[in-house]
């Protein structure tokens, strides 16, 4: 049986035009970690302290955010999870694994996926998040995936024979894909996507086969429709306000907080503006194709915003441009990028820049991506180095409300969660040792429920560690 650790000595891979001697190369990784090993969960001796970890997180944020990140996360064990991708990624280096690397997400979990455009203005269901990407084992991300499900699942209620269906069916729906690519001409399993076509042809056969209702019909359908609507010219409408007969992002503190408000003398607001210039102008070099329409755009304002659950904290802007005139905006995201959690446990990244790691693992995984992508590092304002990613704020970005999901919903949307999973790994890693890796039967399938389930016990243990750090005064968490 391998852990992380033998990725190293693992037999060298073999010729990728050699189908067969690829496919034997998963069978013996089969023999050497059988796939029923993947299964369960038990803390080890000398398990790391959960809440030293988010205090070690805390060190290197922005201070007055972490009491907000803290306050996202007490929501429920659900929302303690997604914050909680550090923590699981130094389990995880516990457990066993194959030895067959892919670039993974390192944050695969259900609130992670969802819809987006393509530069081609198609509409594409796929991995969303890769600020934890790095080359790891492909283990690692199915599992918080599937995990994910069962945590999910016990906040919305559902009983053991249904959270085990769903989990079984994620995994499923992962191994099946898999099988699938690894079978399929070349460039039909790298071009593979799911677009909204596809998702609406298969949410309407399972309904025909009764395995969802018109309910999820009509939700997926409003999904779709909502993110067509998510695009810049919706983004500047939503955030900005006219103030002096000038285009303004809007306070809503502490979550959406203009440059002037963070930065109220005028002389160090310029200089703030200043670095963003520098810093949109200098990532000019890192968008494909080279002739971009990016250039066209000129900074209007900035304004710091709080994103998602597990990212609280770290840096995060939201920049106003113009292009032709103020009807024609632009509104950016430049990120904030730290080294991967999954760093604990595998080796560095071949990329010095944080920013160039999570673009690139973005563009190997995903079937089609965002034309502003790209990559900065620069000197703040306050003299510290920082790396950054840059991106649109809204292209047609829409996702799944896990708190309204039905049992047969989280089903579907499993079983499309997993097979997005497995044609980002299918990218970037071996498919065809993958597929024989897992095989035919339902082995790891079964192996890997069974870890979901241990592991959300432990996150439910861990939850409980923080709200007692957070009542006894040893976190500090934001007011509801």
């Amino acid at each position: 049986m391998s852990t992380h650790e033998d990725v190293a000595a693992e037999l060298a891979p073999p010729p990728p035009t050699d189908f067969a001697l690829r496919a034997e190369h998963g069978r013996a990784a089969r023999r050497r970690t059988p796939r029923s090993s993947h299964g369960g969960w038990a803390p080890p001796s000398g398990r790391a302290d959960p809440v030293a970890l988010l205090e070690e997180q805390a060190a290197t944020r922005v201070p007055e955010l972490v009491p907000v990140r803290h306050r996202r996360m007490m929501v429920s064990p659900f929302t303690f999870y997604r914050g909680a991708a550090l923590l699981m990624a130094v389990d995880l280096a516990r457990t066993p694994v194959s030895g067959l690397v892919t670039q993974v997400c390192g944050d695969a979990h259900l609130s992670n996926f969802g819809v987006f455009g393509t530069p081609e203005r198609a509409l594409v269901f796929d991995i969303n998040d890769f600020d934890e990407t790095l080359p790891g084992p492909w283990e690692w991300d199915v599992k918080r995936l599937v995990t994910s499900f069962e945590v999910a699942g016990r906040h919305r209620g559902f009983d053991a024979g249904q959270r085990r269906g769903i989990d079984l069916a994620v995994v499923r729906a992962y191994r099946e894909r898999m099988l699938r690519l690894a079978g399929s001409g070349v460039l039909d399993g790298w071009y593979d996507r799911l677009d909204a076509d596809r998702v609406m042809a298969w949410v309407e056969d399972e309904r025909r086969a009764k395995r969802v209702g018109r309910t999820q019909v009509h939700r997926t359908e409003a999904v779709l429709a909502k993110a067509r609507t998510k695009d810049s010219t919706r983004a500047a409408a939503k955030l900005v306000e006219i103030v002096d007969g000038e285009p303004r992002i809007a306070a809503s503190p502490p979550l959406v907080v203009p440059v002037e408000d963070l930065v109220p003398l005028a002389r160090d607001r310029e200089r703030a503006e200043d670095w963003m210039r520098r810093l949109i102008a200098s990532y000019l070099s890192t968008l494909q194709p080279e002739r971009h329409p990016m250039a066209e755009y000129s900074y209007v304002h900035m304004a710091r915003k709080v994103v998602g659950v597990g990212s609280v904290g770290t840096r995060a802007w939201v920049v106003l441009l113009r292009g032709r005139d103020e009807n024609d905006t632009l509104v950016l995201q430049a990120k904030q990028a730290e080294r991967s959690v999954l760093e604990r446990a595998l080796p560095p990244s071949r990329y010095d820049n944080q920013g160039e790691r999570v673009v690139r693992g973005q563009r190997l995984m995903q079937a089609a991506g965002d034309a502003f992508l790209g990559w900065q590092r620069v000197v703040g304002v306050d003299g510290v180095v920082r790396d950054y990613y840059l991106r649109q704020l809204y292209d047609w970005k829409g996702g799944v409300d896990a708190e309204v999901m039905d049992a047969a919903g989280a089903r579907a949307y499993g079983r499309l969660c997993g097979e997005a999973l497995a044609r980002a790994h299918a990218r970037s890693g071996d498919r065809v040792a993958l597929a024989a890796y897992l095989g035919r039967g339902d082995a790891f399938d079964r192996a890997v429920a069974d870890f979901a389930a241990d592991y959300a016990d432990q996150n439910e243990r861990d939850y409980a560690a923080f709200l007692h750090a957070v009542a006894s005064g040893r976190l500090a968490a934001a007011e509801a």
